[in-house]
């Protein structure tokens, strides 16, 4: 994200005051996708081309709605001492009522943009500590048709006695997603972030404190026409449902794939996105 807001305050510990109200018995497990609002030349941008803007920020609130299907899935999943919440960490400032629009109502709100993103991780994982939930996930909303038995196998990872992260390793060097117990601020500290070396520094954060993690299969991001193109391939398949990750089941992403599928069909969508990927490998 492009933040414009100031950090504030210290996380030394979960006890931050926040405005929204706690559940009676709030899930085992808090998971918190990082959405910005979907404004064409904004948002999705390293997707044009192939799209256009308006592509690009359709294909966003596409992404949001999916991510969002899919951690409510994984709640419904969970066997009951590793329960799930969902949250959207959302931004810019002043685009909370596009997100009550899009979204499901038991997504929970949570802003958070600032200006380093290690800090909106931070941010987003130390409110959902306050919201009463004894573990916290943030993951990314790049990655529609993640397996739903990995958020779950998250959350059940966390529930297990003792201090832990969970870390899902993304293909091009970062993390789709990371769960953690307790706030640890070391672990947002000296990263490069949005470059190939995030997971990794990530997890030599966790051995200079003695972090014991987790790890999950490596997963994409769909940030170039090539990772486009294989989302594409996935949910234009017959039977998407049917193709698997190590035996586990691709979640099958319904708002992306309509978009998708009224691309194909209404636009040059295939012979752009095949241009794009000519052009991109020229320049690697």
């Amino acid at each position: 994200m492009d933040h414009a807001n100031r950090l504030n305050g210290k996380y030394a510990s979960a006890s931050v005051p926040h405005t929204v109200s706690e559940p009676a018995n709030p899930a085992s497990c808090g998971i918190a996708f990082m959405a910005k609002a979907s404004a064409p030349g904004r948002t999705k941008t390293r997707l044009v081309p192939p799209l256009t803007f308006d592509e690009a920020a359709s294909l966003n609130t596409a992404f949001l709605q999916d991510v969002a299907d899919n951690v409510l899935l994984a709640a419904q999943h969970t066997v009951p001492h590793a329960g799930i919440a969902g949250y959207a960490a959302f931004g810019p400032p002043g685009s909370e009522e596009f997100f009550r629009r899009t979204l499901p109502p038991a997504i929970g709100l949570i802003e958070a943009w600032l200006p380093n993103f290690g800090d909106c991780l931070l941010h987003a994982i130390v409110e959902i500590f306050a919201r009463g939930h004894r573990s916290a996930v943030v993951l990314n909303s790049d990655s529609p048709t993640l397996p739903t038995a990995l958020l779950s196998e998250t959350a059940e990872a966390l529930a297990q006695p003792g201090d832990r992260a969970v870390l899902g390793p993304s293909s091009d060097g970062g993390y789709y997603l990371l769960g953690i117990k307790t706030p640890h601020r070391r672990l947002f500290e000296d990263i490069a972030w949005s470059t190939e070396c995030v997971a990794a520094q990530t997890f030599e954060r966790a051995r200079e404190i003695g972090l014991e993690v987790y790890h999950l299969p490596v997963w994409y991001d769909v940030d170039d026409a090539e990772s486009l193109r294989r989302l594409q391939n996935e949910l234009g398949r017959s039977e998407p449902l049917r193709h698997r990750l190590d035996g586990q089941q691709l979640h099958h992403a319904r708002h992306t794939a309509a978009l998708l599928n009224d691309l194909r069909r209404q636009r040059d969508f295939s012979r752009r996105v095949e241009a794009t990927m000519q052009v991109e490998e020229l320049r690697a």
